[in-house]
């Protein structure tokens, strides 16, 4: 912990509190969740569910754990460092959030949820609290209570904050899922227009009347384990109509004030998911990312010249045919190519990336002419020397030419590029060679089909 500096304590809670500090190396803000538990083993921090389910998870809606640290047998944890959460900001406010506002912060948490219920978790501990934001981010937070499905029940009974329970948890049921985190956004988006809790029940009794007072009393039609779970604990439901909810958050719309009554319903099983409800016409007016989250935009590579992509082509079907050319032949093709000495390098270099059948056989190649200094200088020759060396041959077959060709050490020699003829003709393996790229191909590399950009 020596390498961070504590500034400003931010949160409490029952686990741990929270503080803003400075990673004194990188210059990072950071926040770090000091446990209040004692922990005197390492495996014992590792096996926490706050760590098992974070190192799971990698999204941009969900805060990201970034070191956990263990010393004099208090354990840190290290996340990235988020301005404020909800609650915060709806504290005191005296005007109410702009639909837009809503739905871009609603939109995130869904978009976090299904990532995180695919992976086999549910948080069980929504709350505005647990809900950070920087400028137009929002990211989940406070996986302490994070559960596997896999896991199976029973559960523990005790989970979030009483206003944002799921009724099947109030009423004690050992059994639920990840409906429990879409019943806890219900009420936090009905709450993010009102800036009032939607249930604000003042223990677990008062929370179900307060529901019955918004939702209406459930029955055998709308929820019949529910009403066995009730008859189980000696609970009576009051007898309560459902209200419209238009009257109680006058300012949301009507796709909001629809999304909100799916959400809050009393069977789980006819609540949607949380990728169910990212589909919801709510967001469909205004599928807004930040542009924070906005994925990298792919920008198309540039196709080579009409030269270069013909000259490529060409050596495919000769290279596929394996027809020997003679070297009349050879030379009409060269004399039907004109390309600058620039775009023959270019071409080259386009040709090492792609996939080369020959590899095993050019390895060969160029440890062979590796050991022949006689090759290793001709890409140095002059233009007009090499062209009178190549007219000069008689040789039909590829391999014969390459071993025969030699190079008049009395030329000048000149650092110039090769010629469009060379580039133009069928012999890759002897242009490779010529161009003195032996050095830079690494036996036995396997080229991918790409054409650089």
């Amino acid at each position: 912990m020596e390498r961070y500096k504590m500034i400003k304590e931010v949160g409490d809670g029952t686990f741990g509190c929270v503080w803003r500090a400075l990673n004194k190396e990188s210059g990072e803000i950071v926040a770090i969740k000091k446990m209040k538990k004692k922990y005197y083993s390492w495996e014992e921090c590792v096996n926490l569910r706050e760590v098992k389910s974070l190192r799971k998870m990698n999204h941009p809606n969900i805060v990201k754990l970034k070191e956990v640290i263990r010393e004099n047998d208090i354990l840190y944890f290290v996340f990235e460092y988020m301005e404020c959460n909800l609650y915060q900001l709806m504290k005191g406010r005296g005007k109410l959030f702009t639909e837009t506002e809503v739905k871009n912060w609603c939109f995130q948490v869904f978009q976090g949820l299904a990532y995180m219920h695919k992976r086999g978790y549910f948080h069980r501990d929504l709350k505005p609290e647990n809900l950070l934001v920087t400028k137009d981010v929002l990211k989940i937070a406070d996986l302490g209570l994070a559960r596997e499905t896999v896991s199976g029940p029973p559960y523990t009974e005790y989970v979030s904050t009483r206003w944002y329970r799921a009724p099947e948890v109030l009423l004690q049921s050992p059994v639920y899922s990840s409906s429990v985190d879409i019943w806890a956004m219900g009420a936090i988006m009905a709450e993010l227009f009102t800036l009032r809790p939607l249930f604000p029940g003042a223990n677990e009794s008062d929370e179900i009347r307060k529901i019955c007072n918004v939702i209406g009393t459930p029955d055998m039609d709308s929820w019949p384990e529910g009403v066995q779970l009730a008859k189980g604990i000696n609970f009576e439901f009051p007898q309560c109509d459902a209200v419209n909810l238009s009257t109680l958050i006058p300012c949301a719309s009507k796709e909001a004030i629809n999304f909100i009554k799916s959400l809050c319903v009393w069977d789980p099983c006819k609540r949607p998911s949380a990728a169910e409800a990212l589909q919801h016409p709510f967001f469909q007016s205004c599928f807004y990312i930040p542009p924070s989250l906005r994925p990298r935009i792919h920008v198309a590579r540039t196709p080579p010249p009409a030269g270069i992509k013909g000259t490529i082509e060409q050596k495919s079907s000769k290279r596929n045919s394996g027809v020997s050319k003679s070297t009349s032949n050879l030379t009409a093709a060269k004399s039907q190519v004109s390309l600058s000495p620039s775009l023959v390098k270019q071409g080259v270099q386009r040709k090492l990336e792609m996939e080369n059948p020959f590899s095993d056989k050019n390895d060969k190649l160029m440890r062979s002419t590796t050991r022949q200094p006689k090759f290793q200088s001709s890409a140095r020759n002059s233009a007009a020397s090499i062209s009178l060396r190549r007219n000069s041959s008689t040789v039909s077959d590829t391999t014969e030419k390459l071993k025969n060709m030699t190079i008049d050490a009395a030329k000048p020699y000149s650092r110039q590029p090769l010629p469009a003829p060379m580039k133009a003709g069928g012999f890759h393996r002897s242009t490779d060679s010529l161009l003195g790229r032996s050095r830079e191909i690494q036996p036995p590399r396997a080229y991918t089909r790409k054409v650089a950009g």
